[in-house]
């Protein structure tokens, strides 16, 4: 899911990458085509004007001097969006001489309009040309000398270079389209063949922690090796601190029992001598808190190795038949209902430590009948799943103030029963190093219930 989830990241924020290139850099390709349009269209109108002041420059008859030479069909059509203004700027001689198209209009003036002449002394620019068209025009002002000063202007309609960028943008986004399907289809499958070793890794580690596997296996990329052979070296020097917590375990349990049972020897050879029955006394309480914390050590060390599974079926249906033939004098009938798929996150040894002991409890204390049931719960709110076993008698069952008594270390309620009141408390705390617990309760057969709660593979 992790590794989706990447993917998809990487897969969403290449296509945002995409779509700010491809619109930047449509932008910048409509507005240089969109300059490159005027400027043709400028020089189109730069013939015209030319061809003005050439008709303006030649020697005529005193007042004869106005355009007479442009050929363009359109200028004689009214309105037709291509329109040429002639205006005489002397004071005394004030005239406008314009194109039939223009009919009884005319057109503004860029210079009016604050638009700077460039090196030529041209003006190009948009007006609103007769009936709110609009118009590209270039305008330049010629100085006749004693023939006068003109301000020649062509313009013409502005819906041309409009309609070729607009042809131009549709032809641009269609191909950019395509070219972000291609792109978006390219980096879909690079991410994904990118991310199919991080795959392999994610289902490698889910089967060491299932148990089906002990390390990462196959061939990776040479960029993703180095974390294979890292994960791999974790998993051994995990596997071989455990054990070497182990060994120092039952070299440190074989180091104390031999001086204690040397104390206890030699107290015991001094019959009723007060200072030998403390030296006993001490030395049990000793024994206790030994086995006590090189307990608690030995099971802690077992419950950190990764990827131990064991089936719970198993365990307790062949726990069921031993605690049978124990009990055989009393004549239990032991009653098991087990999820065949109930898989316990932890070792074997440990799992029927705490079910024996919890089975046996109930077989000392049952009259003629226990049941065991064994069901896998499904992960709540993102947790993992856990493994319930349930174990009823049908004993005199205990109050609350006798559970919450019997559950501390080497309590006992009947002396006259065998063992040394360990057994809850070591499956207690055994329980709680793997994450779950263990709660006593009544039992429906009217003896006690123990309900034993362990995390599940």
């Amino acid at each position: 899911m992790r590794a989706n989830s990447l993917a998809l990241r990487l897969f969403l924020s290449a296509a945002a990458w995409t779509a700010v290139i491809l619109v930047i850099t449509g932008i910048v390709l409509s507005s240089l085509y969109r300059q490159a349009v005027e400027r043709a269209f400028d020089r189109r109108l730069g013939v015209y004007l030319r061809t003005l002041v050439a008709d303006l420059s030649s020697p005529e008859e005193p007042g004869e001097k106005f355009p007479q030479s442009l050929s363009e069909p359109l200028f004689e059509l009214p309105l037709s969006g291509w329109y040429w203004q002639v205006t005489r700027l002397d004071p005394d001689k004030h005239e406008v001489r314009s194109s039939r198209s223009l009919w009884d209009g005319g057109l503004p003036h860029l210079e009016d309009q604050g638009v700077p002449a460039d090196a030529g002394g041209s003006r190009e620019g948009y007006v609103n040309g007769p009936e709110d068209q609009k118009l590209r025009v270039v305008e330049r002002t010629i100085d006749l000398g004693e023939d006068g000063h003109y301000l020649v202007a062509i313009a013409g309609d502005a819906a041309e270079i409009t309609d070729e960028t607009h042809a131009f943008d549709e032809a641009l986004m269609l191909t950019f389209g395509l070219l972000a399907a291609v792109l978006l289809l390219t980096t879909m499958f690079q991410v994904r063949f990118g991310l199919a070793p991080l795959k392999r890794i994610t289902r490698g580690l889910a089967a060491i922690r299932a148990g089906t596997a002990e390390r990462l296996s196959g061939d990776f990329p040479e960029e993703i090796a180095p974390l294979v052979r890292e994960t791999n070296a974790l998993i051994d020097a995990n596997k071989e601190i455990v054990e070497r917590a182990r060994t120092h375990v039952g070299n440190l349990a074989h180091a104390l029992k031999t001086p204690l049972s040397v104390i206890v020897n030699e107290a015991t050879a001094r019959g009723a001598d007060p200072l030998a029955a403390k030296v006993l006394e001490q030395a049990a309480i000793m024994r206790d808190q030994v086995a006590r914390h090189l307990e608690r050590a030995r099971l802690s060390a077992r419950t950190k190795v990764i990827g131990t599974v064991t089936e719970v079926a198993p365990v307790v249906a062949a726990l069921a038949r031993t605690m049978e033939k124990i009990h055989r004098d009393k004549g239990i009938a032991i009653e098991l209902h087990a999820d065949a798929a109930a898989r316990f996150r932890g070792e074997r040894p440990d799992l029927e430590e705490m079910v024996g002991n919890l089975v046996d409890n109930a077989c000392k204390w049952a009259v003629s009948r226990v049941a065991i049931e064994v069901a896998r719960q499904p992960p709540q709110a993102g947790g993992q799943g856990t493994v319930r076993i349930v174990i009823d008698d049908d004993g005199r069952g205990l109050s609350p103030a006798e559970r919450e008594q019997v559950a501390k270390r080497g309590r006992r309620l009947d002396e006259t029963k065998p063992g040394s009141g360990l057994g809850l408390s070591i499956v207690t705390e055994l329980a709680k190093l793997y994450g779950g617990g263990l709660a006593l309760g009544a039992a429906p057969l009217g003896g006690l219930r123990a309900e034993l709660v362990l995390p599940a593979a």
